[in-house]
């Protein structure tokens, strides 16, 4: 193998590519200046329990870690900037009212999001800190619609979420708090087949419950007996919990 060949999902940018970025680059800057944003430039390496404070595994996973040969900690390279930008907001200004800080340089993942994309993408963002009012969630959409405009975006369609409609619909569940985490990551990454995954799992669970409400009226169980029962039938039948407690309910319905 030639010394010159670069890792997997990462390339050089030649002059061509290079002008069109960097045009790009220089007009999403300008629409967020014109908004108001200031632009910083965080490091692309941190401390490691810095740069991950208040992320999900998810980041963790994308984050490329190296030891600091200085003072023998962990280190990362940012695989995503906003972190950064909320410490300089928390720790380096500390303003009061209103700050807009906007950002736009490489991060580096470990792995690609999807086939053929680079592993070391130009990401760009602008951050409202110190309103929490609805009208910091119009700017950020009106800046996004102006960004996509001057970067020549043909009919951009938005979608809105909130993670408060997640929690308000699945409040009234009865999923253990792996599968609510498991729900909230998967909508965070829009991860439809784990989406999928994390529904049919709470359907499952609903029809467990059932089951053993059944077994306990009919019975006379307790809810950890007939829980028990329900797991050794799936066990000795080779059969998923969910998938045995369903069969016991259309045989009951059949029954009458």
């Amino acid at each position: 193998m030639s010394a010159w060949v670069l890792p997997d999902h990462i390339a050089d940018v030649l002059p061509s590519e290079a002008r069109r970025i960097e045009e790009l680059r220089r007009k999403l800057l300008d629409t967020a200046r014109g908004y108001g944003y200031e632009l910083v430039m965080p490091p692309l390496l941190e401390h490691l329990e810095s740069l991950l404070t208040g992320t999900g595994e998810a980041l963790d996973l994308l984050t490329f870690k190296l030891v600091d040969q200085l003072s023998g900690r962990m280190m990362g390279l940012r695989a995503d900037t906003t972190q950064q930008v909320a410490r300089i907001d928390a720790h380096l200004l500390n303003r009061q009212g209103v700050a807009r800080l906007c950002y736009c340089g490489p991060v580096l993942h470990t792995r690609p999001d999807r086939p053929h994309a680079t592993r070391e993408p130009l990401q760009f963002g602008a951050e409202i800190y110190g309103h929490a009012g609805i009208e910091a969630d119009q700017e950020a959409l009106l800046l996004a619609l102006d960004c996509l405009q001057s970067a020549s975006v043909q009919d951009a369609s938005v979608d809105l979420g909130d993670a408060r409609i997640a929690r308000l619909l699945l409040a009234g569940t009865q999923a253990n708090a792996a599968t609510l985490a498991r729900v909230h990551g998967a909508l965070a990454t829009k991860d439809r087949s784990e989406l999928a995954d994390a529904k049919s799992e709470l359907k499952d669970r609903k029809t467990i419950d059932r089951a053993k409400g059944l077994l306990m009226q009919r019975q006379g169980l307790s809810e950890h007996a007939a829980y028990e029962k329900l797991r050794k039938t799936a066990m000795q039948k080779g059969l998923k919990l969910g998938e045995v407690a369903r069969r016991m309910l259309e045989m009951v319905d059949l029954l009458g």
